[in-house]
């Protein structure tokens, strides 16, 4: 399951917060059919698209 929070910068987290976090790293990595495992090539290119996108958002 996938859970999406809004923070804002500065921000703390709520205790409920890291807790959540906290437990989702025990849990193993599942890729499957509809989200792969990125090759190293694929993660250099995603990797470079997303700091493109962070600098033009700064902008």
């Amino acid at each position: 399951m996938i859970k999406t929070y809004s923070i804002k910068p500065g921000q703390p987290l709520t205790q409920k917060q890291l807790l959540e976090i906290s437990e989702a790293r025990r849990h193993p990595i599942v890729f499957d059919s509809d989200c792969p495992e990125l090759s190293p090539s694929m993660m250099r290119a995603f990797k470079s698209a997303a700091i493109q996108r962070n600098q033009k958002l700064k902008a």
